[in-house]
């Protein structure tokens, strides 16, 4: 987990660009900076950036029902047992 040490060890540029990130994603710096140590800057961008993308597209409505998804999944499944029944 990362410490107050670990943020103050930061150069004032990362902690701007940490604070940014937190903020995006709606996490204390703190809390941000054990992904970032775990994961890096770049990814962790590209995570908050793809969520906040996917975020948007389910509010708008461009999402698939989780419902329409199991469905889908369960008749995908069950076609495949009946082939591998007749084979």
């Amino acid at each position: 987990m990362a410490t107050e040490q670990d943020l103050q060890a930061l150069s004032p540029s990362d902690r701007a660009r940490l604070e940014r990130l937190a903020e995006l994603a709606g996490r204390t710096p703190l809390e941000t900076l054990y992904f970032v140590q775990r994961d890096g800057f770049e990814e962790c961008e590209e995570s908050v950036r793809e969520n906040l993308i996917a975020e948007q597209d389910i509010a708008e409505g461009r999402g698939v029902p989780n419902e329409q998804v199991m469905e889908d999944a369960q008749r995908i499944i069950d076609e495949c047992a009946q082939r591998a029944k007749q084979a």
